[in-house]
């Protein structure tokens, strides 16, 4: 009789004799996200902005930043847009200039990206990292469930925080605070668009995770 148990995770020494993204992180791809909404309601307020930084491993096993993706996107039909929001983020949602497109038509197009990426690391899914990620994967979840669209890639509840990661690794919990306690670049007058923080947060990520790579990988 075949044996069904399902195989152990590889330890850490397994996988440092060779590196793989889905070996590393149980199967799963980490796909830096943020977006810009026009209020804190996933189902009511409006998905404004959506940036998605796809990221690889090197011959190290070390995570680098590969691919960064961004939409802007037009509020659906019956969205609330809460004036505190839009000041703190600075989007005019009817800007002509803004070149924005349909909810549907970004997601299609950052998911097909997400789902190549899936398929070439032998991953089974991609999973959502973001600073406060629980955020923005309801803006995601709910904008995929108003378009209609079926093959969500990412895990519909786990995330990776750098809120969380960041606070334990560097005792900061603010993004801004932890990009610098990192050595990170960071600028705000940039800081609140969704492919700004996006990257800064795909690099905190890396950085974090390669720390705790050189420090501790190659001893467990």
């Amino acid at each position: 009789m075949a044996d069904t148990k399902p195989k152990p995770a590889p330890t850490m020494a397994e996988f440092l004799k060779t590196p793989s993204m889905a070996k590393r992180f149980r199967g799963f791809l980490p796909v830096v996200v943020d977006v810009e909404t026009g209020g804190f309601d996933a189902e009511k307020n409006a998905l404004l902005e959506i940036a998605a930084v796809i990221l690889d491993m090197n011959a190290h096993g070390e995570l680098i930043v590969k691919q960064s993706l961004h939409k802007h996107v037009q509020p659906f039909a019956g969205a609330k847009l809460d004036p505190e929001a839009l000041a703190f983020n600075k989007i005019d949602p009817y800007h002509p200039f803004r070149i924005a497109v349909t909810e549907l038509v970004a997601l299609e197009a950052i998911f097909a990206a997400i789902r190549s990426e899936v398929k070439r690391h032998e991953c089974k899914r991609a999973i959502l990292v973001g600073h406060n990620a629980i955020f923005d994967l309801g803006f995601v979840k709910a904008a995929a469930a108003r378009t209609g669209i079926k093959r969500n890639p990412f895990h519909l509840f786990s995330t990776f925080d750098t809120a969380a990661l960041s606070g334990v690794a560097l005792g900061q919990t603010v993004l801004a605070h932890a990009a610098r306690e990192a050595g990170l670049n960071w600028n705000n007058d940039d800081a609140h668009s969704a492919l700004y923080d996006a990257e800064r947060t795909a690099e905190l990520f890396c950085h974090i995770v390669n720390t705790w790579h050189r420090l501790w990988g190659g001893n467990l």
